[in-house]
């Protein structure tokens, strides 16, 4: 069944509302922000706190969490040390997470608004849905670029099937490749399928388990962020 739904005709700026601006209502520049989505386990807290580890020594960074009814993931950033807890914010959004990553992004917003207010400058805010299906993507009007993060134990088809959040994310991340033998994943199908399904959009594998292995999500994330600084203000 399709469920034919009307926003976008009743409120048209919902999905540009705010992104596009590259200044704040003070005049300064904001902060670049990347939104974070995925399945419940694929690892985007996890993502988030190595990416804060290997960009916070050059960066200026915030997170925000998104959980249905609790903090969880906002209190595994905090439990880790990733970053002060005056730059860690959790959104409760009461309802599926698209819900405010997409839909109604005014919760997401206001939190980022008051992480510029109080520990501005930023260089960069990380938003992460909470756990959602392959459906998941955000509103252009919050976040400037989207990491879609899959892991191989979710099954070696989940490039092939698709789904907005694998075929249109800035970045498709398939994570826990360590697993791989354990879990009988074919990393290469997996490579073929995103192929097929993206196009010319970047794929990274990752195991966070290794030295470096977020890396090649941090170096797309500051080449992002270089290219957006670029831009004339």
């Amino acid at each position: 069944m399709h469920l034919d739904h009307d926003l976008d005709e009743r409120f048209p700026l919902r999905h540009t509302h705010s992104a596009l601006a590259p200044h704040r209502p003070d005049g300064t520049r904001r902060a670049f922000r990347v939104g974070l989505g995925g399945p419940v386990g694929s690892g985007k807290t996890a993502t988030v706190a190595a990416l804060c580890r290997a960009l916070r020594r050059d960066l200026s960074i915030a997170v925000v969490t998104n959980d249905i009814y609790t903090r969880e993931d906002a209190d595994f950033l905090l439990r880790e040390a990733i970053l002060p807890p005056e730059r860690i914010r959790a959104v409760e959004t009461g309802a599926c997470p698209h819900t405010a990553i997409r839909d109604d992004i005014s919760a997401n917003l206001e939190a980022i608004e008051l992480l510029e207010d109080e520990t501005s400058p930023l260089d960069l805010v990380l938003v992460e849905s909470g756990g959602d299906n392959l459906t998941a993507t955000f509103s252009r009007g919050l976040v400037d670029a989207q990491i879609f993060v899959i892991d191989v134990a979710g099954g070696d088809d989940i490039p092939r099937k698709g789904g907005p959040g694998v075929t249109t994310a800035d970045l498709l991340v398939i994570n826990k490749t360590d697993l791989a033998p354990y879990v009988g994943s074919d990393l290469e199908g997996m490579a073929r399928d995103a192929k097929v399904q993206r196009g010319e959009l970047p794929v990274a594998f990752t195991s966070l388990t290794s030295g470096d292995g977020v890396g090649p999500v941090a170096s797309w994330v500051r080449e992002r962020l270089a290219a957006w600084g670029a831009k004339p203000a």
